[in-house]
């Protein structure tokens, strides 16, 4: 039963977390950056020339930018 306890308490605190992190996203500061990312080590973040920043996710939709196809 303690097992059982520690296993849920485990994955209810990951899960919280995870939906956290998801707030603040990436994004190449260019002119012709469409997309939004999770995290700065994104695979499509990696041909980024320009600055990469980091803004609230609503920020980055009122933007226009979408989620990466990589995410």
């Amino acid at each position: 039963m303690k097992k059982i306890i520690v296993i849920s308490l485990t994955v209810i605190l990951n899960w919280q977390g995870s939906s956290i992190s998801k707030s603040e996203v990436y994004l190449c500061d260019s002119s012709g950056g469409k997309k939004y990312h999770y995290t700065k080590s994104c695979r499509g973040l990696s041909n980024c020339k320009h600055e990469i920043i980091k803004v609230s996710i609503q920020k980055a939709q009122n933007m226009g930018k979408t989620l990466c196809g990589w995410e």
